[in-house]
């Protein structure tokens, strides 16, 4: 569990920082919203119900990556979802689609660093000890996050994605969240942060690079 003064670190780096963030990435933030607006045909900002601290619900703000289809109706997403257009598969790469957080950072709705917040029917459902996910923002990124970056290639393999994400890759991430509050350092927090800056730096310089394509647990060992 984080300790007053670790929320007090954790929440004061999270103000500095998204502002910052806010100040020289808006127009990004204006472009990505202008050409998902036009790429899309509808709204460049996409907003979905979430779970947050203490189990509350807020509406996750992101970049519309992806346009609507009737044959479709899980929000579990995959690499070859046909809902993801080629532009919004760049945005997804690059993270610019979740650049939008920073305001839910800023106003304390969400943490750099932090479980990646769920929709109802996951986080609002744990009991006993796992609700200590709970007690913390959700984030852009985290342990959990960075370990299943690759979630949608493999799930896009999987012949049920639906039914895998629930009963095989949430109860892992619940473990990995878990772990993240018990054991938190601030120290760690600027790891991930770290980690998750070179994996997009790295994986939009060359894809198909060793490096772009390390295991989940070569990269987290000294996390587990």
């Amino acid at each position: 569990m984080l300790t007053p003064s670790e929320r007090f670190v954790k929440r004061f780096f999270d103000i500095l920082f998204s502002a910052i963030g806010l100040f020289f990435s808006s127009w990004i933030i204006v472009i990505a919203f202008v050409l998902a607006s036009i790429d899309t045909r509808r709204w460049g900002f996409f907003t979905q119900t979430r779970i947050g601290k203490g189990g509350k619900p807020f509406k996750l703000i992101k970049i519309r990556s992806m346009r609507p289809d009737s044959r479709i109706s899980t929000n579990v997403t995959t690499r070859n979802d046909p809902r993801i257009t080629p532009l919004g598969g760049l945005m997804r790469r690059l993270r610019i689609d979740e650049l939008p957080q920073l305001v839910q950072i800023l106003t304390g709705q969400m943490s750099f660093v932090g479980p990646r917040p769920d929709v109802s029917g996951f986080a609002d459902t744990l009991q006993g000890e796992a609700r200590i996910i709970l007690s913390v923002r959700p984030g852009i990124t985290g342990p959990a996050t960075l370990k299943y970056r690759n979630e949608e290639n493999f799930l896009a393999k999987e012949e049920h994605p639906v039914r895998y994400n629930r009963e095989i890759l949430w109860p892992k991430k619940v473990r990995i969240n878990r772990n993240y509050v018990k054991s938190y350092s601030f120290r760690k927090d600027i790891r991930y942060i770290l980690i998750t800056i070179f994996l997009v730096l790295e994986r939009e310089a060359a894809p198909n690079s060793e490096v772009a394509n390390q295991s989940n647990a070569d990269l987290l060992s000294p996390t587990k």
